[in-house]
């Protein structure tokens, strides 16, 4: 049956369950006359939906509060053990893939290292990451003694431009790593053993950032904000709706210099190749200083920062320039972000911006306000993200639960056979034959 708007009884009775489920991940635990006025619905509904939700084991009770004068109300909640969902951040380094209940209780991780010697391009070897996924979805399932079947789906945080086909799903364009319209979600469909029907949820790595950022961390409270995550390289993502998803930003790729340094993407005097970490060590070897051999990005950059900051003694001047030279090209670029969107806040994370730490913020944000306009510059806020490094595989775990929340909590199920019509049928055979 349709209304006037065009909905069906199915759909209300689906943003019901929304509303409800949404309201209780976020703000619970919640009383059923708590929730009437923080979803809007009536008594009535919200009493349907909540016994249909306690059924199903989606919902439980966790406890009571007292009533002004009347009986102690139950309180709701999410039932963490209901469903579970698997994040991944495909890293500069690793491959880091975390099972998660819906509580986000970490039930096990396992981190699987890219291999660091050789040519960038080459830790990417698509057939090696989506061998490295395989095993690693596997091995997390039977670490924690978890049934596919349990599970809502799982999220990966790429980097890259991600969109998708009816062919393919998600497909990755990932300039930098050398990947050209890689097929991911086929691929992993093809190679990983889970239910035809859990779903994959691919997005760029700054996005699921910016996710769990926004839901659980230092962008709480905030009508918009930009996540900027800065690690081997940098990427942003934009949020204008809390409870709404981000949309990526290629903005490491963001023009700070005509005809300068040559980025790993292969262009010109981008922002990466100033102050992305890879760029940055490489302008401090470049002017002197002295990396330690064979170290990883993120030993390269602890010395550097030990070097520009050390316990006692003087301090290596020349690490301590190519810092401040770092911190005004990011400064300049999210003078750029504040300028385009104006937002409440900006959260910097990511593994080399949270080892930068509060010692390199305060830098960065004295430039950005200089080079922003200062209506709005004075208006943003610039602080580093709470989640941690694992924010990147935390929001991707979010993905599937994001999903599973808009289908008002109902597991995507197994598309039927159907056959073919006839005609179809018969000129399949004529072209064959």
């Amino acid at each position: 049956m349709h209304g006037k708007s065009g909905r069906t009884v199915r759909d209300l009775r689906r943003e019901n369950r929304t509303a409800v489920l949404r309201r209780l991940y976020f703000d619970g635990p919640m009383s059923r006359l708590m929730l009437g006025p923080a979803t809007g619905l009536s008594s009535g509904s919200i009493s349907n939906v909540v016994a249909e939700l306690v059924t199903e084991g989606l919902v439980e009770e966790a406890g009571s509060v007292d009533s002004a004068g009347g009986r102690p109300r139950t309180l709701l909640r999410i039932a963490p053990d209901s469903g579970c969902m698997i994040g991944v951040d495909i890293g500069e380094t690793r491959v880091r893939i975390e099972l998660f209940d819906l509580a986000l209780t970490e039930l096990a991780r396992t981190e699987r290292p890219l291999a660091t010697s050789g040519p960038r391009i080459g830790r990417y070897e698509v057939g090696l990451v989506v061998r490295l996924l395989r095993d690693g979805i596997a091995e997390v399932l039977r670490t924690a003694g978890v049934s596919s079947e349990r599970l809502l789906g799982v999220g990966i945080g790429v980097p890259g431009i991600v969109e998708r086909t009816p062919e393919d799903g998600a497909v990755v364009h990932g300039q930098t790593i050398g990947w050209d319209a890689v097929p991911l979600e086929r691929l992993l469909r093809e190679a990983v053993d889970l239910p035809p029907e859990v779903p994959y949820r691919i997005e760029n790595g700054a996005k699921t950032l910016g996710q769990a950022e926004m839901w659980f961390g230092a962008g709480r409270g905030a009508r918009s904000a930009v996540a900027v995550l800065f690690g081997s390289g940098v990427g942003a993502c934009v949020v204008t709706d809390p409870l709404g998803p981000g949309r990526a930003l290629e903005w490491g790729h963001l023009t700070v210099r005509v005809r300068g340094r040559r980025c790993r993407c292969g262009a010109q005097g981008c922002l990466e190749a100033y102050a992305g970490a890879e760029a940055l060590l490489e302008r401090w070897r470049e002017a002197g200083g002295e990396p330690p051999a064979g170290a990883d990005e993120e030993t390269a950059l602890t010395a550097m920062l030990a070097a520009a900051y050390p316990d006692g003694g003087p301090a290596d001047a020349v690490a301590l320039t190519v810092l401040d030279e770092t911190a005004e090209y990011l400064g300049a670029g999210l003078a750029d972000l504040i300028n385009l969107f104006q937002p409440e806040r900006i959260l910097v994370g990511g593994w080399a911006g949270l080892q930068l730490g509060s010692r390199f913020l305060g830098s960065v944000t004295a430039y950005a306000r200089a080079y922003a306009l200062r209506h709005p510059g004075g208006r943003t806020e610039i602080a580093l993200g709470t989640l941690g490094p694992e924010a990147v595989t935390v929001g991707a775990g979010l993905l599937p639960l994001v999903d599973f929340f808009a289908q008002g909590g109902r597991r995507p199920e197994r598309a039927p056979s159907i056959p073919a019509p006839a005609w179809q049928t018969a000129l399949r055979d004529r072209v064959t034959t």
